[in-house]
């Protein structure tokens, strides 16, 4: 993913993450459903068909990871996909904190990347460059190309209005991942890479014919219940479909 606000037991769930995936469409994936054919059938998650790993998934007992790109031009590429942090922490039953505390160790070998990793009782997220675990309080947070809650106006945006509209319906909630608006040359960080790229990848929703948001993702948790809603699209933006899956949470010992 590149872009996501969440709210952590604040508001009428224990977890309310919005995100949007941009990526190259030439680049194959699957949209979001159960991974029985890999031996994971208590796994909803998108899959990345190039390097096998996720962007965002999450169990039927409750675990679920999220995870961005760190925009670094010229840095070094890992030689693991980073998609498989994410997977790994699904298909494993280690906490979270010593999920972290291990990749934070191994983060060398990955391109970078932000990580969140949690379930019903607890949060945490991981940035490659800073290398340190963080457990995250109750709160509302956004995460993009940078660190946690870098300024960046289209985290800080989507941030305040997840914040305004917390409790809302979920097809109203995917629609704030919708705006197209990219933002004044003064506004824009300075990441790396062109201006024209800067301004492209400003929006909330990038538009492109080669590159641009692939999938809208909302994800809430609550103390018996996951939905998960799916948005999928093609190049400049083009409606593909949409998938709703309302699970009871699995919350046996």
């Amino acid at each position: 993913m590149c872009l996501m606000a969440f709210a952590w037991q604040t508001g009428e769930h224990l977890l309310t993450l919005l995100g949007n995936r941009d990526e190259f469409h030439a680049r194959p994936s699957r949209e979001a459903g159960f991974w029985e054919a890999e031996g994971l059938p208590d796994l909803l998650a998108g899959k990345d068909l190039e390097a096998g790993g996720t962007w965002l998934g999450v169990t039927r007992q409750g675990r679920f990871a999220a995870l961005t790109n760190v925009r670094q031009p010229g840095s070094p590429v890992g030689t693991r996909s980073r998609g498989h942090l994410a997977l790994d922490y699904l298909a494993s039953d280690q906490s979270p904190e010593a999920y972290l505390q291990r990749i934070a160790a191994e983060g060398h070998l990955y391109s970078g990347f932000n990580l969140l990793v949690g379930d019903c009782q607890q949060l945490w997220h991981l940035n490659s460059q800073e290398a340190r675990p963080q457990h995250l309080s109750p709160g509302i947070y956004g995460l993009s190309n940078a660190s946690l809650d870098s300024p960046w106006p289209k985290l800080l945006d989507l941030r305040n209005a997840l914040a305004a509209h917390l409790n809302d319906d979920p097809a109203s909630l995917l629609d704030l991942l919708g705006n197209t608006d990219t933002y004044t040359d003064e506004r824009l960080p300075a990441t790396g890479v062109s201006l024209e790229w800067e301004r492209l990848l400003s929006a909330r929703f990038i538009l492109g014919d080669t590159y641009g948001t692939r999938a809208s993702s909302l994800l809430r948790l609550s103390k018996d219940e996951i939905t998960f809603t799916e948005r999928f699209f093609g190049p400049n933006g083009t409606a593909l479909g949409k998938n709703c899956w309302l699970l009871e949470l699995d919350q046996r010992p």
